[in-house]
């Protein structure tokens, strides 16, 4: 599959059934994810990648009812860092868009791969940190719920969720989210 595809074909499904997570698997995501830019290659990002049944549930347990879909997902794997793991230019938190171009990467390579990998903001943090035993001083930038997409996964999802489902959502125009040469000019 090609960029391009990846990024045509890449979906964020709530409809998930279950993949068989490997080892090979976790070890090809995360070397997805290490070769993405980052200021100075200061690799600020962290990733732990959680299959076992015992850490999932209190992941699940950490969902408000709107993600009782993610449990479907057969790994969840939280993204963090640290403000001091990368470059501080003029008070810029650039260790945030460090950690989201690494996850981009893994998105799609999980995409070429087949699967479906969900980034989610919803979730308690202080109960997920704990769960994924991520250090106090770390940030729980993100969750990414990983399962294989099954159109037919209805039944975890809220009626607004199932209706949303089949098509790929609106996106804004570019003319609203590009410009040239300055801020609002097209």
């Amino acid at each position: 599959m090609r960029v391009q595809e990846a990024i045509d074909t890449r979906r964020a499904y709530r409809g998930l059934a279950p993949v068989e997570i490997t080892d090979e698997l976790i070890e090809d995501l995360a070397s997805a994810a290490r070769l993405a830019p980052s200021c100075f290659n200061n690799q600020p990002w962290r990733f732990v990648f959680a299959r076992d049944p015992e850490i999932l549930a209190r992941l699940h347990a950490a969902l408000p009812a709107a993600n009782a879909w993610a449990t479907a997902g057969s790994m969840i794997i939280g993204v963090s860092s640290r403000k001091d793991l990368d470059c501080d230019i003029h008070g810029r938190e650039y260790f945030l868009f460090g950690a989201g171009l690494a996850t981009a990467f893994l998105v799609l390579r999980a995409t070429e791969l087949g699967l479906v990998a969900h980034p989610i903001a919803g979730y308690g943090h202080r109960a997920a940190k704990e769960a994924l035993g991520v250090p106090p001083d770390m940030t729980l930038i993100s969750l990414v719920v990983v399962g294989r997409h099954d159109p037919e996964a209805t039944s975890l999802m809220t009626e607004r969720q199932r209706e949303a489902e089949p098509e790929r959502p609106e996106r804004k125009p570019l003319a609203e989210i590009a410009f040239v040469d300055r801020y609002g000019e097209g």
